[in-house]
């Protein structure tokens, strides 16, 4: 598989792009606003283009996952953190080689899904 050439500017202007609109930043809360509007059972789907973005979608929905975040230390949860929704990809789902093939802009991409609880 041949992969189209990426012109040098490309990931330079896209960094810039990212910092000036604070894309990561709307991510996380979008995110955040969007599991809150899920019903109890209810799924979202991200799908993520860039490693930044895809991480910051992995790390938020970890920590909307983890219930208790209490130090080791503590011999009972003082915080009464509750996990919010359930992580239904442990890996990011990306596309097979016949997606790419007939859409080569999804080389990238990269879908994980969380399922409200």
């Amino acid at each position: 598989m041949k992969h189209q050439k990426i012109h040098p500017a490309t990931r330079t202007f896209q960094a810039i792009r990212i910092a000036v609109n604070r894309e990561l930043d709307a991510l996380a809360s979008g995110i955040h606003a969007a599991v809150a509007a899920l019903s109890a059972g209810g799924r979202l789907g991200v799908i993520s283009f860039h490693s930044l973005e895809d991480r910051i979608v992995k790390h938020t929905f970890l920590d909307l996952a983890a219930a208790c975040v209490c130090p080791k230390e503590v011999p009972y949860c003082i915080c009464h953190k509750q996990a919010v929704v359930k992580v239904l990809t442990r890996k990011a789902l990306t596309p097979s080689p016949e997606e790419i093939r007939r859409n080569p802009r999804a080389r990238s991409a990269k879908l994980r899904v969380a399922e409200r609880i």
